[in-house]
């Protein structure tokens, strides 16, 4: 079985590349849907985040509110760092989860892990969880567009692209790069490559 993790940063399109690689009969590991189900109400981590956040992040359902959240740790790096203690255990143990159930079901099989923080915890931690890095880029110009354009205020955009490593530097980490500033045949043209060397096997 192969490990290969999807990153970048915000609004390169990450996980457009890995729902190609997923077309192409990869199973992918969301870790962003992973993150969120690891903070529903009354799990460990929710309880946590709540004790250290308080109740305003909440909704009236008690789920947490992301964007309440997000407002409070993107502006402050000690408290972003803070939430990520909390939430990443939890994610990293789900993760490990998967991986066994898949590797029982398709041990020949192509794991893709789309995580856009997974060099951020640091390059050493990264091939702990991955064996190959493809980082997909996106000029900051396209990343900025793409995050108005899903209706995120200017500001909030760029403060989120400031929080993560420059997708730029993220590059120099890659096995592979998928230059996502083209049209999406061009980006799947280059994932095509990548999923046959990966798998090696010719492309098709």
């Amino acid at each position: 079985m192969i490990i290969a993790g999807v990153t970048g940063t915000i609004g390169t399109g990450k996980s457009t590349v890995a729902r190609m690689f997923a077309k192409l009969g990869a199973f992918v590991i969301d870790h962003d849907k992973i993150s969120r189900e690891v903070v529903e109400p009354g799990k460990p981590a929710w309880q946590t985040i709540v004790d250290f956040f308080g109740d305003t992040v909440l909704n009236s359902d008690r789920s947490i509110n992301r964007q309440a959240l997000a407002g409070i740790v993107f502006s402050d790096p000690a408290k972003l760092q803070k939430l990520n203690s909390i939430v990443h255990p939890a994610v990293f143990e789900e993760d490990q989860r998967l991986v066994e159930e898949r590797k029982r079901i398709d041990p020949d099989g192509l794991i893709i892990k789309d995580v856009p923080l997974l060099l951020e915890v640091g390059p050493d931690i990264a091939h702990m969880l991955v064996e190959k890095i493809i980082v997909v880029f996106a000029s900051p110009d396209v990343q900025l567009k793409r995050l108005i354009s899903r209706g995120m205020p200017e500001e909030d955009a760029r403060n989120r692209i400031r929080t993560q490593l420059p997708v730029s530097e993220k590059t120099g980490y890659a096995d592979f790069v998928v230059d996502n500033d083209g049209t999406l045949d061009d980006t799947m043209h280059q994932v095509k490559d990548i999923y046959s060397k990966l798998m090696g096997r010719p492309r098709k």
